[in-house]
């Protein structure tokens, strides 16, 4: 009893001595917090009454304006509101300002802090803001509920300490009571380090290996990333992409995978020409891989692709006279399986199937074969190009539904993210696919699998309740299928932000100039411009209906106004696209006909690859852009439109079935089935004022410059990044239960 006494008592005084000493501490923390608190609030009620207090000011009515003020106060931290004006004139406040606050001694409470001040009903805390429109914000905070909260944490300080120094006491009385040289002994070796990794007095346990190797990594992961990067206070840029890479992913290596490849080697007249295909992925993952290097794997459908990779079917891009960025990886199909694999299953199967064009799928059981050893060949392709056994690896599109869980066989640490650009069906329809079980298999192989739109999310995961044996968590977007756990995420992409060809093109000016002068067009004559592939999804009859029947309803725009429709073909060796083709040329040429009178054709159709340069100069130099498609997952055209009017002039028409209409709804959004409608918007449009262009692409500019590229991939990165760090845990933990047992 003696000996345990000589324990307690010295313990229990020790710790009621850092207690009160502690308490101090407890306050001022506490004190500091809330009022970086309060500051945050300040700042964002500030930014969010600017505009509203000063068209409230505008107007004069102070009544009003205290109004305003009153329903501010109704918060319960939130004292007393005043606005101070730029100079003289009376402020405008809420009867409860203290009478210590004045406008003309706000100098005092401007520290970068607020300050805090005592009044006759109890210490409050100011905070001045300037605002946009003028004048001084005067924000004055309750700080009474922060003695409530300290009383209430010294008290449960308290009650810690005294439980914590009985618990102490009574371990140690314990423990002393057993074995006290026994206890100093463990002591001494815990100091010196060994225990769990290395147990004292016995030789070291190979089998302990793996776990202290799996200790050790994720103690450097969490030291190097206490912190993760803040989505919503970060400029993405390249730069960025890279100190994510650096840090949460330290340096991990990333393999892109997708059927079309970023540039293709063609030979036209004995020379070897570099294109760039017309291809939304490419258009935002480019910029992300040559911020990210790595090694991009893709077909090599060029004719002179062949020509120009290594020994190992490699080549470095981008070309010169760019540095060379990342490595591309070509792989080879034969005629056979690019027919089945592509244009078969792919084109002919999954794409009708996920896009709602009234196009009837078509499914061959010698495409799905075809397609199930494309994915073979590409998940191959993907082991050999592996540094390591652990790499991230980003799958893209249709094509490659399979790819994921091959992958997973081959490289099971792998962190695999399939990226479904595409919109994903209701169960109803993509149950129609003799090899869905199959295709579902597939993709939950991936660790992340992402769309564009929540919509999409929703669809997959109804899909998955429907038509396989999976557990769905609907609150975390989570699947649980053959032991795995796959999170399905909404990632919209977007573009480059600012374009890479936007310090090289020429101004507005001059690309309305040159576009005018090419299609032999007076100045100032309207254009409007639409840019995709031939593909029936682009709408791009419905969008030719809508030119004929403004030419109709508005006859005036007569020679005044051409459409000129840049579109690059597209699996033509599908008769629904040949045919499709066929119809839009020959939709053009009768409606120029029938309008053959007008001084200017009314459409100009241009079926050719179009190199993005000139794409770029048709965004700057039109009046109009016009995106009709009947079914879209993002449509990156409505984003590079908008990106590249650094004029803030031109309009955007958009149809309400892209995702992209979700994002961007300062454009004009239009219904692509009713041509009436279309018509309506082209008017609108054409007749817009240019204070209301600028307003509607100032909004649309900046969503696009905060939500680029660069934090599409950064979010998903970033995902796959904590994805690692829990799995890594996880292992750690089960391999040292195991040990234990």
């Amino acid at each position: 009893m003696r000996l345990s006494l000589r324990f307690v008592v010295p313990l229990l005084v020790a710790l009621g001595i850092f207690a009160y000493a502690a308490l101090p501490l407890v306050d001022r923390l506490m004190l500091r917090w809330f009022s970086r608190d309060l500051e945050v609030r300040a700042n964002l009620i500030a930014t969010t009454v600017d505009d509203p207090l000063h068209t409230l000011i505008r107007t004069g009515d102070r009544s009003r304006i205290q109004e305003f003020f009153t329903r501010l106060t109704q918060d319960e931290r939130l004292f007393a509101v005043a606005f101070c004006p730029p100079e003289t004139g009376d402020p405008v406040a809420t009867p409860t300002l203290p009478a210590e606050v004045r406008c003309s001694d706000l100098g005092r409470f401007t520290e970068p802090a607020g300050d805090l001040l005592q009044t006759a009903t109890g210490p409050v805390f100011i905070s001045v803001r300037p605002l946009v429109g003028g004048g001084k914000l005067v924000l004055v905070h309750d700080m009474s509920f922060i003695a409530r909260r300290s009383r209430e944490t010294r008290d449960y300080l308290f009650l810690f300490f005294v439980g914590l120094g009985l618990t102490v006491a009574l371990i140690t009385v314990v423990i002393a009571q057993l074995s006290w040289r026994g206890w100093v002994q463990g002591l001494r070796a815990l100091l010196r380090g060994e225990g769990l990794l290395r147990p004292s007095g016995k030789p070291y346990v190979p089998e302990l290996r793996p776990i202290a190797r799996d200790l050790r990594a994720l103690i450097r992961d969490l030291e190097a990333a206490p912190r993760r990067l803040d989505e919503d206070h970060v400029a993405w840029t390249p730069d960025t992409l890279r100190t994510l890479l650096r840090g949460e992913l330290r340096g991990q290596e990333v393999i892109v995978v997708s059927n079309r490849e970023p540039y293709i080697h063609m030979r036209q007249n004995g020379e070897i020409k570099v294109w760039r295909p017309a291809s939304g992925l490419v258009t935002a993952l480019e910029p992300v891989m040559r911020a990210c290097s790595g090694t991009w794997i893709a077909h090599g459908g060029g004719s002179a692709d062949r020509d120009v990779v290594d020994a190992h079917d490699r080549i470095a891009v981008p070309p010169p006279p760019a540095p060379p960025a990342y490595q591309l990886r070509r792989v080879w199909l034969t005629e056979q399986q690019e027919a089945g694999y592509y244009y078969g299953f792919a084109n002919e199967g999954l794409w009708p199937l996920c896009h709602i064009a009234h196009v009837r799928p078509t499914f061959r059981t010698s495409d799905w074969e075809q397609y199930a050893a494309a994915n073979r060949l590409f998940a191959r392709a993907v082991a050999d190009e592996a540094r390591s056994d652990d790499p991230i690896v980003l799958v893209h599109d249709y094509h490659f539904a399979l790819l994921p869980r091959l992958i997973r066989e081959s490289l099971p640490e792998a962190t695999i993210i399939t990226f479904w650009h595409i919109p994903w069906p209701n169960p109803e329809a993509f149950g129609i696919c003799p090899w869905r079980e199959e295709v579902l298999d597939g993709l939950l192989g991936s660790s992340i699998l992402g769309f564009h739109t929540q919509f999409h999310c929703n669809n997959f995961l109804d899909t998955i309740e429907r038509l396989i044996e999976a557990r769905v968590d609907r609150e975390m977007f989570t699947v649980s299928y053959r032991g795995e756990l796959t999170a399905v995420k909404r990632y919209p992409i977007s573009i480059e932000w600012p374009a890479s060809r936007a310090a090289t093109a020429a101004s507005v000016e001059q690309c309305r100039a040159a576009l005018r002068q090419r299609h032999g067009l007076p100045e100032g004559h309207a254009i409007g411009i639409g840019v995709d592939r031939l593909d029936y999804t682009k709408g791009v009859e419905e969008r030719l209906r809508a030119i004929e029947r403004l030419f109709e309803l508005q006859p005036e725009w007569l020679g005044k106004f051409t459409f000129v429709q840049l579109a690059a073909p597209t699996r033509t060796r599908i008769e629904h696209y040949q045919q499709y083709q066929a119809r839009v040329e020959a939709l053009a040429a009768r409606i120029n006909e029938r309008f053959k009178h007008a001084a200017h054709p009314a459409v100009i159709l241009r079926i050719e690859h179009h190199e993005p340069e000139s794409v770029y100069e048709y965004y700057r130099g039109a009046d109009v852009c016009v995106v009709t498609s009947l079914h879209d997952g993002m449509n990156l055209v409505a984003k590079e439109f908008v990106a590249a009017r650094d004029d803030n002039a031109g309009v955007l028409i958009l149809s309400q079935f892209t995702g992209a209409a979700r994002e961007l709804p300062e454009a004009v959004i239009v219904n692509p089935y009713d041509t009436d409608q279309c018509a309506a918007a082209l008017q609108l449009a054409l007749t817009m004022p240019k204070e209301e262009q600028r307003a509607r692409m100032r909004l649309m500019r900046e969503l696009i410059k905060e939500f680029n590229v660069y934090r599409w991939a950064g979010r998903m990165l970033r995902d796959a990044a904590g994805m690692r760090r829990r799995g890594r845990l996880s292992h750690s933990a089960v391999a040292v239960a195991r040990a234990a047992l």
